[in-house]
């Protein structure tokens, strides 16, 4: 009976042969090239299709220009912010123990279920023209929708998840031992944060900032929405690019993709990295 029951598991999993193995291997790079390094060939082609000079002179460009800084702008002011929330987020949820605790997990998870248009278009009917704040902003002359701050809070509230996402099961995982045995040791909360919580998971705060990084600058939906798509004001480089691409100036929209997509290459590799030392931590 018990060779019998052990002989079960050996057959209910065999162990895949060389031809199935390399059969999945080649479908899935195929898929990554087909979807991944073929777009990326594209926007990188097209970018220099005209000469070099076209290139730099699309970048040049002062609408280019401004666009690009107002990516950059919105990002160094959304990261920050995130930050600051998904780390007293996931210490609330990992350490302590309260009522609507599981309310706060499911309102971070908001905007993963939320679609970015959507998201756009609450901050509309809060902050727009017509919407239930609109009058009041108005009469003191403060601009949400069509403006920067728009922009911001839109890029906020769709990258809101990803720090509170990596450390909430991360920090949930490592316990709160050694930080307690700090305490007892005479330190104090704050010491015992930033000298023993803040390098056990640094790792996976810098695998979430790279997330929000990468999200925020590539942000398009909820950010169209509240933008108004004001030319060398409130564009932001992907709606930038979409102007160009409409306007067809493929040249300069695909020289503006071209910084887009370097950027997320920059940060593909980041984040493999980062993945590669929390493996080799474990």
């Amino acid at each position: 009976m018990k060779e019998r029951v052990e002989a079960r598991p050996r057959r209910s999993h065999p162990t895949e042969g060389p031809l199935v193995r390399w059969a999945l291997t080649a479908i899935a790079l195929a898929f990554l090239t087909l979807c991944l390094v073929v777009p990326l060939a594209a926007i990188f082609t097209q970018a220099f299709a005209d000469g070099i000079d076209v290139y730099v002179a699309a970048l040049r460009e002062p609408d280019a220009l401004h666009a690009l800084k107002l990516t950059a702008l919105v990002l160094a002011i959304a990261l920050p912010l995130n930050l600051i929330f998904g780390l007293a987020a996931a210490y609330a949820v990992s350490r302590f123990e309260f009522r609507g605790k599981q309310l706060l997990v499911t309102f971070i998870d908001l905007p993963f279920s939320v679609s970015p248009v959507i998201s756009g278009l609450i901050f509309v009917l809060l902050f727009g023209a017509q919407g239930f704040l609109g009058p009041w902003l108005a009469a003191r002359d403060v601009a949400i929708i069509f403006a920067v701050p728009g922009i911001v809070l839109a890029t906020l509230f769709v990258t809101a998840p990803f720090v509170a996402r990596e450390l909430i099961p991360l920090m949930q995982e490592q316990g709160a031992d050694e930080e307690l045995a700090a305490l007892s040791l005479g330190a104090s909360a704050w010491q015992a944060f930033w000298r023993v919580t803040i390098p056990k998971i640094r790792w996976g705060l810098l695998y979430g900032v790279i997330l929000l990084s990468a999200r925020a600058i590539g942000e398009f939906g909820a950010v169209s929405v509240v933008s108004g798509h004001i030319r060398g004001e409130t564009n932001t480089a992907p709606l930038h690019v979409e102007i160009l691409y409409n306007e067809y100036s493929f040249a300069a929209a695909f020289a503006v993709a071209s910084v887009l997509a370097l950027t997320a290459v920059v940060f593909v590799v980041a984040k493999n990295i980062v993945e590669w030392r929390i493996e080799a931590e474990l």
